[in-house]
């Protein structure tokens, strides 16, 4: 498995604790906000690859079997911006339902 992806998976774990500690009217839960960053943190270093920005290996560096400190923080900042952004998407579309 690619280091990048496992960097970008629990920045997104953790990224979505921080989003759920922050936004509390949307917070899942441990449990549910962890699922919801992984998935957030993936899907943000897949799209920020597919952009050309970054993300999941996307790195000249990452392919060579190295990781530079430009694509760990390329990793740790699209995870955890993914995971952040999709807690909240989640928590909202809780919310919004239980109403």
């Amino acid at each position: 498995m690619d280091l990048g992806l496992i960097i970008s998976l629990v920045s997104g774990a953790v990224g979505g604790n921080l989003g759920g500690a922050l936004l509390k009217n949307l917070n899942l839960g441990v449990i549910g906000n962890s699922i919801a960053g992984i998935l957030g943190g993936g899907l943000g270093g897949f799209l920020l690859q597919q952009l050309g920005l970054g993300g999941l290996a996307g790195d000249t560096a990452a392919a060579a079997g190295g990781l530079d400190i430009g694509a760990i923080l390329s990793s740790v900042a699209s995870g955890g911006v993914g995971g952040t952004v999709l807690m909240a998407v989640f928590g909202a579309i809780k919310k919004a339902i239980a109403k």
